[in-house]
């Protein structure tokens, strides 16, 4: 999976997370690291549990980095975050909400580290880790003096934004993307680019203030408090600051009694009782965490859907919908699906014809784009009354792997437009589709979006392709779905779902097949496009590329 371009607001390369524990006070601009001091760094080493051993030391300055990866890599496998299953029913609205774990503990009890242990087992592709560090409050000057010289209080409810957290994990929860912070902790400021994130099955959601709201906590479905003694969580706090901070013993030492241990006494403790699941001894408690594991499957289980199956039960036998609009049959289009739907058509000609179909499909849909008066002067100083785009920017999307095939015919009609990209695909075993990736441009939500697959038969993919576009902000009147060919019950079930979406094709069949193909149909449009063997049925591709 190749990494998006760095203008689209989508993850690229990343760093892994940070270890558990990780605080943001900082040594006034200077950095001592005596031979001393990293003796006794290494000497502690020797006094912690031989928990996660192997693992590089991290060195972190803000608290994500620049842009995040769509995965998260365990010592095992590779976990997306970029998206999951299908998160809404037949209806195009939310069905359940993604399930919230909260990880609440002292600062250095392990938290992260349990986070990502409850990740690798989990064992699901779509998990978002969320970490509180990322939303402390933006400080004024006259705190940024204190926090230079040690003395600001990070281990304070007060230093977080709650109301950011809430609204953030709010449209998680609803599968909806969101911006998140990213705060440097050398400057104690959030940099001018914030992240994005997208929904999941699962949301971990860690600090050491999880649980010091009310709003907060009911959010959470399951809430585990990290509990770890207080001589280890000291330990580690020494040997992070004297091996990658540069501070000495003593003034760590008076860091720790000022600010973190009575912000643990005072605030932190106390939440422990609210705790569906108290985890002694942190990530070396795997027994409390095969606990927690099992109950989390059991919940995921719970929300599995079956939206193909509706879909091919739902809202059929009625007249096509008026958002519907289909290029008329002309002889030369009805010439041009004659070539492209015969099976002995050579590679080459099922391209050129495909791409004459497409550029006549395009130049139709601008059509119903807004347009305004307005005039111009002709050459000869004369006025002439002529109309021009009345919206602020187009912006194509293609649903991989068919749909990418149409963008050379809207770049070539719509100059400097934006294009983005979804990967949509069918899983083997429950016949659902899937999100995997997706690399929208920034500030989507402002333009009309040119929605692209190639085939659509039951309808699946464009439903999820629009869901995620709607969970971008994109308003569902400024959604055009394109299609070369589509099957009424993907109409339908489009139409149904999302009324105000206009819907366009050059030609629409009558029915689907038991494996969800079109009758009569086209064939794979992507085998035959790009020339690869055609895929075994209920596999990643059902007409074009796609689980449309």
């Amino acid at each position: 999976m190749a990494a998006p371009p760095a203008s689209a607001d989508a993850p690229g390369p990343a760093p892994p997370p940070p270890a558990a524990g990780d605080r943001p006070e900082r040594p006034e601009g200077k950095s001592e690291t005596p031979c001393e001091d990293r003796s006794s760094a290494e000497s502690l080493d020797r006094l912690l549990p031989p928990v996660g051993a192997g693992r590089s030391p991290r060195k972190r300055t803000t608290s994500q980095c620049k842009s995040e990866p769509p995965l998260l890599r365990t010592s095992k496998r590779t976990i997306y975050t970029a998206g999951r299953p299908p998160w809404y029913n037949e209806h195009g609205t939310q069905s359940k909400e993604a399930f919230a774990i909260g990880l609440g503990g002292g600062s250095a009890s392990g938290k992260t580290t349990v986070a990502r242990m409850i990740i690798e087992a989990l064992d699901v592709p779509w998990v978002v880790l969320l970490s509180m560090d990322s939303f402390y409050k933006v400080l004024t000057r006259q705190q940024q003096e204190q926090a230079a010289h040690n003395n600001f209080n990070f281990d304070h409810p007060d230093a977080f934004d709650f109301d950011l957290i809430i609204s953030t994990l709010k449209k998680l929860k609803q599968g909806k993307s969101v911006k998140v912070p990213i705060y440097d902790f050398t400057t104690h400021s959030r940099k001018k680019d914030w992240k994005t994130l997208y929904g999941a099955n699962v949301i971990i959601f860690e600090g050491i203030m999880a649980f010091a709201d009310k709003t907060l906590l009911e959010l959470l479905d399951m809430k585990i408090f990290v509990d770890t003694d207080s001589d280890i969580r000291l330990v580690r706090r020494l040997r992070r600051d004297i091996s990658e901070r540069g501070r000495d013993i003593e003034g760590v030492i008076k860091q720790y009694n000022k600010f973190v241990k009575p912000a643990f006494d005072q605030y932190i403790q106390p939440t422990m009782r609210l705790a569906d699941i108290v985890v002694p001894r942190g990530s070396g408690n795997t027994v409390a965490i095969d606990l927690i594991v099992q109950h989390v499957h059991s919940q995921l289980e719970e929300r599995e859907l079956s939206v193909r199956a509706a879909l091919a039960s739902a809202h059929q036998c009625h007249p096509l919908p008026q958002t519907l609009s289909v290029l008329k049959s002309t002889p030369q289009v009805r010439g041009m699906h004659t070539i492209i739907r015969d099976r002995e058509t050579s590679r080459d000609e099922f391209i050129f014809y495909s791409k004459r179909l497409m550029r006549l499909l395009i130049e139709h849909a601008l059509s119903f784009l807004p347009f305004q008066d307005c005039v111009v002067q002709t050459p000869q100083g004369q006025d002439y009354a002529g109309k021009c785009y009345a919206g602020k920017q187009i912006t194509g999307v293609s649903i991989l792997r068919a749909g990418e095939t149409m963008e050379p015919a809207l770049r070539a009609v719509c100059k400097d437009v934006r294009i983005g990209t979804i990967l949509i695909q069918t899983n083997q075993l429950t016949g659902e589709p899937e999100l995997h990736y997706l690399r929208l441009p920034k500030d989507i939500s402002d333009d009309h979006v040119i929605l692209m697959d190639c085939t659509v038969s039951t309808g699946a993919a464009a439903m999820m392709a629009v869901r995620v576009l709607l969970d971008h902000d994109v308003p569902e009147d400024k959604i055009f779905l394109l299609s070369l060919l589509m099957a009424e019950m993907g109409v339908h079930s489009v139409a149904y779902a999302f009324p105000r979406v206009r819907i366009i094709t050059t030609a629409v069949d009558k029915r689907v097949n038991d494996l969800f193909r079109i009758i009569p149909g086209i064939g794979n449009f992507g085998d035959r496009y790009f020339g690869t063997d055609a895929v075994p049925d209920g596999s990643d591709e059902e007409e074009g590329g796609s689980a449309s």
